[in-house]
């Protein structure tokens, strides 16, 4: 018997790293809309508050992004998302988006 073929990953690792790029790149927007919104309404605490925890949250997800891609780019066949950077990423996000809610309300 032959065993089969190795696994060609083809240009997928590629396509998921460009993937990860853009989602940086829409995070960076939603929080730099945020940090405007919260200056544009007049500085209060709440809002001072509120755009730190945005940036912070930004920071949070461009770590795991950036830990991804590097990690995307230099392996020919990277190791599977671990599920605590799957989980950070998924809270930066949606709290970030909640963030950017209350901004607006």
């Amino acid at each position: 018997m032959t065993s089969p073929p190795a696994r060609d990953p083809g240009l997928q690792p590629e396509r998921t790293r460009l993937a990860w790029r853009r989602t940086t790149l829409a995070g960076t927007v939603a929080a730099v809309l945020a940090v405007k919104t919260a200056l544009h309404g007049g500085v209060s605490a709440p809002r001072i508050v509120v755009c730190a925890l945005c940036c912070v949250l930004w920071l949070g997800f461009l770590a795991v992004a950036n830990r991804r891609i590097h990690a995307l780019a230099t392996s020919p066949e990277p190791a599977a998302l671990a599920p605590r950077h799957a989980t950070a990423a998924v809270l930066c996000t949606v709290a970030l988006a909640v963030c950017g809610a209350l901004l607006i309300f």
